[in-house]
């Protein structure tokens, strides 16, 4: 079987270094990014990952094709992504914990059947057409990594999320097309400014240390 040869140069571009990747966070990839209870800071690693905000493209780690997608996020406490659900399994692994999952079967925020509250080595596999959300349930900031199915992005609504969460962004100037792509307010550019300054500071806060002098617990 043939394949093409490698250089050192292709392969430089199939490296992602967490030290550059850390300080290329999207802090608005999804609709509900900007609801108090859902703020986070996402990172695009390998494919389209999932996402709302056509942003993530540009700030892909790994450009490459791949039959899977991968995605970082680290989010301040009580925070993660609103109640959703997808067309495709997604995987996730807990840099650190805890974090709480809750899933349920309806488009209900309020009708929770079940919870999970892992901790840092933790892994949960969601399946298709399942609701859920999560939020990290610790004291600084939370840190996970994300595997998904391979999927084209804008080519239909995803995230599925519930109704409720869909009016609570919009109220506040976020949607997605029926393409699943963000309509991005008219001061989007510096909300994002802000957003990426809150979730920064944030950070600080919490850790005692600028994103940029971050070092994963070794």
């Amino acid at each position: 079987m043939k394949h093409p040869r490698q250089t050192q140069e292709s392969m430089a571009a199939r490296v992602m270094r967490f030290e550059e990747l850390k300080q290329k966070g999207i802090p608005i990839m999804f609709i509900d990014s900007m609801l108090p209870r859902h703020q986070r800071m996402n990172y695009a690693v390998i494919g389209d990952t999932a996402s709302e905000n056509p942003d993530f493209s540009v700030q892909r780690a790994i450009t490459a094709p791949h039959k899977y997608q991968i995605g970082m996020v680290w989010a301040p406490p009580g925070c993660g992504p609103a109640w959703h659900t997808h067309d495709y399994v997604e995987s996730f692994f807990m840099l650190t914990g805890p974090w709480t999952f809750y899933w349920g079967n309806e488009d209900d925020p309020s009708k929770v059947e079940g919870e999970f509250v892992l901790n840092a080595w933790d892994m949960i596999s969601l399946p298709v057409g399942m609701y859920r959300s999560f939020e990290y349930s610790g004291d600084e900031i939370g840190w996970i990594y994300a595997v998904l199915e391979s999927h084209e992005v804008f080519e239909g609504k995803d995230p599925y999320w519930s109704p409720q969460i869909e009016d609570e962004a919009r109220a506040i100037g976020y949607e997605a097309d029926g393409s699943g792509k963000m309509v991005h307010p008219p001061d989007y550019e510096a909300q994002k400014v802000r957003q990426n300054e809150h979730l920064l500071s944030k950070f600080r806060e919490l850790t005692g240390v600028d994103i940029a002098d971050f070092r994963p617990p070794s």
